[in-house]
């Protein structure tokens, strides 16, 4: 069976937004079917208009599918990204994470490979909480966890996170950032690909 990968992210400025993109291609380039999804902003439409580099970068995702439960049942395989809030993923994401309650109870999300990436404005900032806070999440639903580890040297050039990649915003997407985002997206394909029926 092939992998269905749903790169579901939240970004507020575009940092994860690109992270995304880099993990939706390298998906691709692995073999998967991928789509990219954002989460419903749940800011008031105000408060996103009055801040214009707020309002810009979401005009620049206006094209990109809202994230829904039947994405959710479509994949076999999921790669979220949103930035840290107060060491936890942005509400928005969380906010989506609590509309699969169903789909949840019905095992839907069970034996399914996911992974994490964040991003936060200083490296100390939460990055590392953030992905495992989420993780706590995905043993609540039963999948399993595929975090890049120390498998790539990759991993060691972009700070050594080996619970997913994380930004530090305002920093390059150099090659080496890219080819870290690549690998945890390529090593959660190759593990979904396993697991799948």
């Amino acid at each position: 069976m092939s992998v269905k990968l749903a790169v579901v992210y939240y970004s507020t400025y575009g940092t994860n937004y690109q992270m995304a993109r880099i993990a939706a291609e390298a998906a691709k380039a692995a073999g998967a079917e991928v789509r990219l999804l954002k989460v419903a902003e749940t800011v008031p439409a105000a408060v996103v208009e009055g801040q214009a580099a707020w309002k810009a970068q979401a005009d620049a995702m206006a094209h990109i599918p809202t994230a829904t439960v039947a994405d959710m049942e479509w994949a076999n395989a999921y790669l979220f990204s949103a930035p840290t809030r107060f060491g936890g993923m942005a509400s928005q994401m969380r906010a989506f994470i609590d509309t699969l309650g169903g789909f949840w109870a019905k095992g839907g999300l069970a034996n399914k490979a996911v992974s994490a990436m964040t991003s936060a404005q200083n490296a100390h900032g939460g990055q590392e909480s953030t992905l495992l806070t989420f993780y706590y999440t995905a043993m609540h639903w039963g999948s399993i966890i595929v975090a890049p580890g120390f498998t790539d040297p990759a991993i060691f050039k972009t700070g050594g996170n080996p619970y997913g990649y994380s930004h530090t915003q305002g920093a390059e997407f150099t090659p080496e950032v890219q080819a870290s985002i690549g690998h945890q997206a390529k090593r959660l394909v190759d593990v979904a690909g396993k697991l799948a029926p």
